[in-house]
């Protein structure tokens, strides 16, 4: 028995006077893998399936290296106390274990469905572009900021703008000259240059 309580994996061995317990015509070792393969990978993988809740890739993978681990340990193997499926079930099992236990231990994969959500690169900088040029016009006074939205957001001509804001169309012309060298200043600190 091991120390996690497992009981310690031990092939059979082989021996010489054990060679007509070998599955039928069973001769060479590749022979051996193609009489296992044949008698015991069915019923392996029926029941390595039940054990990955019928993940059938998984089942054929944890088959396939019960089978590769049966052909590294052929010299070991007995069959003379009969049928080595409960060998080969037992490392099957064993597999499968070890398979979850690592899996667990991993960080979980990411889910790509939120990563699909996410705009395209260019809507993405296009964003950052607007959080920054926001961030830029907090900067600028309430009567600069003000002109800024009324003339270049609002698409407002300087006589629209100096009427919606009661103000001669100069002080407007003005305001919009100090407000974009304010603008380019604070742009400029957020380390974005034309």
């Amino acid at each position: 028995m091991r120390k996690d309580g497992a009981v310690a994996e031990h092939p059979r061995t082989w021996g010489p006077s054990d060679r007509a317990a070998r599955p039928s015509g069973a001769g060479t070792d590749e022979e051996l893998m193609r009489a296992l393969y044949r008698d015991h990978a069915g019923p392996l993988f029926g029941f390595v399936l039940r054990l990955v809740a019928g993940d059938r890739q998984r089942a054929e993978d944890v088959v396939q290296e019960t089978l590769v681990r049966a052909w590294r340990n052929i010299d070991h193997l007995d069959a003379g106390q009969g049928n080595l499926r409960p060998w080969l079930v037992t490392v099957a099992r064993r597999i499968v274990i070890d398979n979850h236990r690592s899996s667990r231990a991993r960080p979980h994969e990411v889910d790509p469905a939120p990563l699909e959500l996410l705009p395209a690169e260019d809507e993405l900088e296009r964003a950052l572009r607007l959080m920054t040029i926001s961030e830029a016009l907090d900067d600028l006074t309430e009567a600069h900021r003000t002109v800024i939205v009324e003339t270049y957001l609002k698409g407002r001509t300087v006589n629209e703008a100096a009427a919606l804001l009661g103000v001669p169309p100069g002080t407007v012309r003005s305001r919009i000259f100090y407000a974009l060298r304010a603008l380019k200043l604070a742009l400029e600190e957020r380390g974005v240059t034309s």
